[in-house]
């Protein structure tokens, strides 16, 4: 938190101009017949294998959840709490990292992934509300991500996250989902080798929700100055890019997933942070603000991908992400599955009904130049999905 503080009270050094790394034909290798095949085989096995092992398992647990929050006594908390897991499609993207556990870990995975994601959706909604003391109320609500992940030690005593809460009756719900999260991550074999990178990658979800502020709070002048002094030396990421990793929580569900591996060494879940952070994790968030750049307009928000001069730059600007993530992802030694599983996370966003506008098929088209057939592919499935719930009068959001 002490960036934080530094980034409010002005002292971070000033911002650095970021250049948009310009893409080029020589800067994007063709996949080969044999790679292309060897991805079409991993993505058959990851998505049977999530439909059948890890989907019923996520429904069960959104079950429980469900009925959880009926019992929560507040009833502005309440429907807080309800909205968050109507974000279905988060967590069950969540949960497709539950594909790379091992068989015998996968439940336990699982339970992981969806109390982890369902909290950080709770805590982003409340985060957002009118609070008088905004930077604190984020900063102390979010404690809860850093003790979901046995900080202090998996017994730990909780804290007091809505100590700066205009609500605070919540019937223990947070305390519940935190409780589950790392309940299941004391019984991974290899969490201690994971810990100190999730818990890094926590504490910047954590800055960026204190810092991601309305324009009455200084808007994200704040935001801008940490984000200048938090990205890699080296890397060429705008500030932007680097605050909407930070606010990603894919960090996180890959190295949870991670910790199922009992062979896992920490130089592994080093190299895993490095994919996601910033690449993946900026990849992630700035395709979730252009399914929300009209509420975002209606709102008077101002949005991290509205920060890139033109739909053309946004274009370059994530194709380029995507590119350095597959340069990236070439130091795991199971790097089809991530490659999956980033391809899924961007079909998702891209297949959603906002993104049927020119600025988006700017980006998909420029997305699917990088990824491509995968990409395509995974984008009439998604697209499937979402018609079939939608007929089905389902949610899938």
């Amino acid at each position: 938190m002490r960036t934080v503080i530094h980034a409010i009270n002005g002292s971070a050094p000033a911002a650095r101009t970021k250049s948009v790394v310009v893409l080029t034909r020589q800067s994007r290798r063709p996949a080969g017949a044999a790679e292309l095949l060897r991805l079409g085989h991993v993505f058959t096995e990851i998505v049977a294998r999530y439909l059948l092992r890890i989907l019923p398992v996520v429904h069960s647990e959104l079950g429980y959840w469900r009925a959880r929050v009926a019992d929560i006594p507040d009833p502005i908390l309440r429907g807080h709490a309800w909205a968050s897991l109507l974000k279905q499609g988060n967590i069950e993207g969540a949960a497709l990292f539950a594909t790379l556990a091992p068989p015998a870990q996968r439940p336990a995975t699982v339970r992981a992934l969806v109390a982890y994601q369902s909290a950080y959706n709770y805590l982003d909604t409340l985060s957002e509300q009118p609070s008088g003391d905004p930077v604190n109320n984020a900063d102390q609500l979010d404690q809860a991500l850093l003790v979901a992940l046995g900080r202090g030690g998996f017994g730990s005593p909780h804290v007091d996250y809505y100590q700066h809460n205009p609500q605070r009756s919540d019937g223990g719900y947070l305390r519940e989902l935190v409780d589950s999260c790392r309940n299941a991550l004391a019984g991974l074999p290899s969490f201690a080798a994971v810990a100190p990178r999730a818990r890094a990658a926590a504490g910047r979800i954590v800055d960026f929700q204190a810092l991601n502020l309305s324009n009455p709070h200084r808007g994200h002048d704040p935001l801008q100055s940490w984000a200048v002094e938090a990205t890699p030396p080296g890397s060429a990421v705008a500030w932007w890019e680097t605050a909407a990793s930070a606010g990603s929580s894919l960090a996180v569900h890959a190295l949870i997933a991670a910790a199922a591996d009992p062979r896992l060494h920490p130089e592994d879940a080093l190299r895993i942070e490095g994919v996601y952070w910033p690449w993946i994790g900026a990849l992630h968030s700035l395709l979730d603000s252009l399914v929300d750049h009209r509420e975002d307009a209606e709102l008077g928000q101002r949005s991290l991908l509205g920060y890139y001069p033109t739909p053309a730059n946004a274009a370059i600007g994530l194709s380029s992400l995507a590119m350095r993530a597959q340069g990236a992802l070439e130091c795991l030694p199971n790097r089809h599955e991530h490659q999956v599983i980033m391809t899924a996370m961007c079909s998702y966003y891209l297949s959603a009904p906002e993104c049927y506008t020119a600025r988006a098929q700017t980006i998909a088209h420029a997305l699917t130049g990088i990824l491509g057939t995968p990409l395509s592919v995974a984008l009439v499935m998604f697209r499937a999905r979402r018609l079939a719930a939608t007929m089905t009068l389902g949610s899938y959001t």
